[in-house]
């Protein structure tokens, strides 16, 4: 046992949502800290010499909270754009303006790793600011090799820049660039596959994503992708029936995907498939906002076939610039239907399987690491049904006040 104060800590007078199923309930106790990580749960704990407590007056302590699927990372924006929606302009005549993924493609390409960090940390310590202490941050829009290299560069610069876990996603397959238009094998074999190779050998990257639509990549293109991310020992997730049904869910949960991804268009029978597997449903409300869908996830589907549900902020420049993961919660109770409890351990525990960081972080157990947040409130209610309003008090990081 420790002996000195900064060995260990000791959170007083709490009311714990251990983030490790969605059933509502709380634990009135003290949580011990040693060494960064969770030490111990429950009332009148023992307490080591020197420990330093604080007292947390009756306040909901959470799993900090877990951004599984962002792309905060890009070049420029896409305001003008939403302008253009917004007078009347289609999606096609935006296109033909140079707008769209194009747009934010030039824009990454133009941004050096310094400048795509820069242009980062406003939209990551908008969420650190909300109790995240883990983010997923994904390539994708550089669209070549160096630029989707830079991307990662990037990401896991912000990690070294802000008390925060950075898992970071290779997601070349996301759209086709102009000069591979004409040429959509030479596209997956030039960049999605050989600069994989090139960033894994860095260590940059964490997972492999694609998307799956009719509008991007096939689900036979994509069983290359996750060709090369088992050869390579890398975890794969996928984009999967956010515009149309594809298979794409189906292909990953049997790939022992960590996640599909959006689901709009997801059947029952993909439901039990990913449940089966084990492959968490990661539902992106800020993306079903923006675009004004109407094709509801398969929610109750999900529920019955007892998959995980996670919630995310999808946040991009395009289709979810949102980078509040509490508007996240609160949408996906509004919009989808989800529960309290479903939307908080979709923020915590089911996000942290998304991530395959299940035995790391995401609830609050005795191994795990000591990531917390500290609420001015009581209920986990609180934090779902408020609009734009933070309630943080203290945030944790690795056993770190924050």
């Amino acid at each position: 046992m420790p002996t000195s104060a900064k060995d260990a800590q000791l959170l007083t007078n709490a009311r714990i949502f251990t983030g490790e199923s969605s059933r509502l309930g709380v634990i009135e106790g003290d949580i011990l800290i040693v060494d960064g990580r969770i030490a111990a749960i429950g009332t009148e704990l023992a307490r080591p010499e020197g420990v330093q407590v604080t007292d947390c007056g009756g306040r909901l302590v959470t799993p900090a909270l877990i951004d599984c699927h962002t792309h905060l990372v890009y070049g420029g924006n896409r305001a003008t754009e939403f302008q253009m929606r917004l007078e009347g302009a289609s999606y096609a005549e935006i296109a033909a303006a140079g707008g769209g993924i194009v747009s934010t493609m030039r824009a990454t390409r133009e941004a050096s790793v310094e400048d795509l960090v820069a242009q980062a940390l406003p939209r990551l310590d908008s969420l650190l600011r909300e109790g995240v202490g883990t983010v997923e941050i994904k390539s994708g829009y550089g669209l070549s090799v160096e630029a989707e290299i830079r991307m990662l560069r990037a990401a896991r610069a912000l990690e070294r820049l802000r008390p925060v876990r950075v898992k970071t996603t290779w997601l070349a397959a996301h759209a086709l660039p102009p000069e591979y238009k004409e040429d959509r094998a030479a596209y997956i074999d030039r960049v999605v596959l050989a600069g994989l190779e090139e960033a894994h050998a860095e260590g940059l990257v964490d997972a492999v994503d694609g998307f799956c639509e009719h509008l991007a990549f096939t689900p036979a293109e994509i069983a290359r992708v996750f060709d090369k991310a088992a050869a390579l020992g890398l975890p794969v997730k996928l984009h999967a029936e956010q515009l149309s049904w594809q298979g794409g869910a189906a292909l990953t949960a049997a790939r022992g995907g960590l996640s599909a991804d959006h689901l709009e268009y997801l059947t029952d029978a993909d439901a039990a498939v990913m449940a089966a597997a084990g492959t968490v449903a990661v539902l992106l409300p800020g993306a079903f906002y923006m675009l004004r869908e109407t094709k509801l996830p398969p929610v109750a589907a999900l529920r019955a076939a007892g998959a995980d549900i996670a919630i995310s902020t999808d946040a991009n420049p395009g289709t979810s610039p949102m980078t509040s993961l509490l508007m996240a919660m609160n949408m996906g109770a509004v919009l989808f239907g989800l529960t309290v409890g479903e939307c908080l351990r979709g923020a915590t525990g089911a996000a942290a399987k998304a991530l395959g960081l299940a035995d790391e972080t995401g609830t609050i157990k005795s191994g795990l690491s000591a990531d917390l947040a500290v609420w001015n409130a009581q209920s986990p209610a609180e934090l779902v049904n408020p609009i734009g309003f933070n309630p943080i008090h203290a945030r944790y990081f690795k056993g770190r006040k924050v």
